[in-house]
Order: C-alpha cells, then sequence, then structure tokens
C-alpha cells in the first residue's frame, strides 16, 4: 500500500500525522511511504529524519499523492484541498465529524473514501487506536500548563523564612480524558484541585487522584452517562441547580479550566458572565471547549480576554503546543488501525464488516454513509 503524508495547512496546526519511528514501522510492514518535505518541520522531525527510516520525501503535495493509495492526516481538508485530490483516494484524519457542513459534498463529488479518527468506538480492541484519548491527555497536561503560566504565582504551598505562600486553587470542569490529566497536573505542580462532571464514574476517579469531587448528586446525576461513557445533556433543572452550586465555588479559585463536550452538540455553557465578574482579580479561566462554543460565556478561540482582571483564554489548538509528542501518538494511533484496512496481500481493504472501520468510515464511493452524519 502506498500511504501519504502532507504538510497540514489548518491554521496554528503544528501536528504531522507520522513519525520516524512509525514510519519505520510502516515501511517494516512492506508499505511505500511518501511525506511531503517539510511536514513534520514544526513537530521537530525534518525531512532527512524520515528519509533514514524508508520514506521518500515528494517535494510537493501533489506529487505525494501521486499513485497513493491511503492518505494520513491530523486535521480534516479543507473543500479546496480535497478538490486536488485523486478521485477515490481514502483519507484518514481527525474530520471533526459533527462540524464538517457541506465538507462531506465535497468529499463525495471527488468520490473520497473517509474515516474519522474520533469515531474509533470504545471498546478494549480499539484503545490503542483512541486518537480523542491519546490527543485528550496531552491537551489536559498543557491546559494546566498555559494557566499556571498566565497565573503568574506560584502553586505549590512554599513556606520559607520570609513567610508563607499560600497554595493556588484550581477547579476542573469534566473530569474525562483530559480534564483528568489537568487534575494530576495541578496536584503534580502543587495546587488545591477540586474538580466536577455529571456522571457517576468520575467521582471516584478524581478522588483518586487526590481531587475534591463537587457535583448535585441526584437521581439525574446516577443516569447521565451514556453506554460509550460519553456525558449525556443534562435538564435545565440540573444545570441550575449545578450551576448555583459551583457558582459560589468558582469565585474562589485561582485557575478553571473547562473541558466540558458533549458529542455532537454545542460545549454546555458552565461558567456565565456573572460568574467570571465575581473571581478575584488575577485568577484565570482555560476554556479548553472554545472551539465548539465554550463552556464560558466570555471566551473567544485563541485569544486571552481581560475581564476586570481576570483573564479568559480560549485554547483550540492545545495539542498543537506540544507537537512532538501528539504527533508520536496520533501516528501509533493510525499504526495500530492499520491493519484493520489491510488485505492479505498488504492492499488497501475497505470492505470489512470489522465493527471499528464500519464505524469510522464517513463517506465511501461519492456518499455519506455514516449513520451517525444522517441522523
Amino acid at each position: 500500500m502506498k500511504l501519504t503524508i502532507l504538510k497540514e495547512t489548518s491554521p496554528g496546526e503544528t501536528r504531522v500525522a507520522a513519525t520516524p519511528e512509525s514510519v519505520k514501522k510502516l515501511v517494516g510492514l512492506d508499505h511505500t511511504v511518501t511525506i511531503e518535505t517539510g511536514a513534520g518541520v514544526a513537530a521537530g522531525f525534518p525531512d532527512k529524519a524520515f528519509s533514514d527510516e524508508g520514506a521518500t520525501i515528494a517535494s510537493s503535495a501533489s506529487e505525494a499523492l501521486n499513485g497513493a493509495d491511503l492518505l494520513m492526516k491530523v486535521r480534516a481538508p479543507s473543500a479546496e484541498e480535497s478538490a486536488s485530490y485523486p478521485e477515490g483516494l481514502t483519507v484518514i484524519a481527525l474530520m471533526n465529524p459533527f462540524g464538517m457542513g457541506d465538507l462531506a459534498d465535497a468529499f463525495n463529488a471527488k468520490k473520497l473514501n473517509t474515516l474519522a479518527m474520533e469515531f474509533t468506538p470504545r471498546i478494549t480492541r480499539a484503545q490503542s487506536m483512541d486518537a480523542l484519548s491519546s490527543q485528550s491527555n496531552l491537551a489536559g497536561y498543557r491546559a494546566m500548563i498555559e494557566g499556571a503560566a498566565l497565573y503568574g504565582r506560584a502553586l505549590p504551598m512554599m513556606m520559607t523564612a520570609a513567610g508563607t505562600v499560600a497554595p493556588a486553587k484550581v477547579f476542573v470542569m469534566g473530569a474525562g480524558v483530559a480534564g483528568l490529566q489537568a487534575i494530576a497536573t495541578a496536584r503534580r505542580l502543587g495546587g488545591v484541585v477540586t474538580a466536577t462532571d455529571v456522571r457517576p464514574a468520575a467521582k471516584e476517579q478524581v478522588a483518586s487522584l487526590g481531587a475534591k469531587f463537587i457535583a448535585v448528586e441526584n437521581e439525574e446525576f446516577k443516569e447521565a452517562e451514556t453506554a460509550g461513557g460519553y456525558a449525556k445533556e443534562m435538564s435545565d433543572d440540573y444545570k441550575k441547580q449545578q450551576a448555583e452550586l459551583t457558582a459560589t465555588h468558582i469565585a474562589k479559585q485561582d485557575i478553571v479550566i473547562t473541558t466540558a463536550l458533549i458529542p455532537g452538540r454545542p460545549a454546555p455553557e458552565l461558567v456565565t458572565e456573572d460568574m467570571v465578574k465575581a473571581m478575584k482579580p488575577g485568577a484565570v479561566i482555560i476554556d479548553m471547549a472554545v472551539a465548539t462554543g465554550g463552556n464560558c460565556k466570555l471566551s473567544k478561540p485563541d485569544e486571552v480576554v481581560d475581564v476586570n482582571g481576570v483573564k479568559v483564554a480560549g485554547l483550540s489548538t492545545l495539542p498543537a503546543r506540544l507537537p512532538a509528542d501528539t504527533s508520536s501518538l496520533y501516528a501509533k494511533n493510525l499504526v495500530a488501525f492499520l491493519p484493520l484496512i489491510t488485505a492479505e496481500d498488504g492492499s488497501l481493504n475497505l470492505e470489512t464488516d470489522d465493527e471499528i472501520v464500519t464505524a469510522m468510515i464517513l463517506t465511501k464511493g461519492g456518499e455519506t454513509v455514516n449513520e451517525r452524519l444522517k441522523s
């Protein structure tokens, strides 16, 4: 199979869909790997590092795509990009499937076969392919680092001859993969950490990391998790109760990190304008959900907004802020997935009833085939 990796063109994107390590594994599996020149530079991987492991370096995207069977990308191609692709090409990427808009029509016009890494099922067999988790984990870490940098004060308690420095209070809203890593990082930095989530399973996970759990634990709370482990949309009454509980808590916090997402829906608004204005000057809010509407009313994508001395940072490209590691994990996710679409003779095979593959295919042969996009 001829595999192609292109330079990412999305604004702010520094990741790449392959690393020298993954290229070595792919070449060892008798695949041909072609990489557009400069594709890995922003992530710290020069062309020579790829060529040393057996990849061919192409001088342009069109040259790299010549004869390609599978294009591996980090982000979905734009309509303009996909128009230049060979008809019938198979593309796998983090497609942002629920935010594609008319992009599926552009893919179908070129009869592209597209697969979304976000739709990897949450089953044991697919854990090594779960790109959402691998990227969210590092994003949660980076969110806490960014929060600490913006805060501008010490996080741990320090007892010195000159006096005592009080520890920073950190509140993490949403205890999924990103939130749990943010909690763990905040604890390692010495902060006093509290967290909230609408899923009952999160309570034990938060406590295991040494943080205090805060939530309205009524009957609705006990049923607030889907079979796939994601959060459900909560009722207006529950949201009101939760908001009342967290409003007084947020006012006392130094750093607030929001991570709450609902698949296929806008991010829930958790932090209102009044809550922000009630916080202390110098406090920081990191909104990790800003790309899907934001958890904070005042956050703006990739901006730091000052509200009465409170810094509200909407960070939509956190994984791209540590591209060497996020690229490495993403490339490993792709290497783990590839055997599922590889025939015995090494060629590309999408004609499979494997539940992982069928869950991930968005468009095929000029049609949108994924039921989650049709509904």
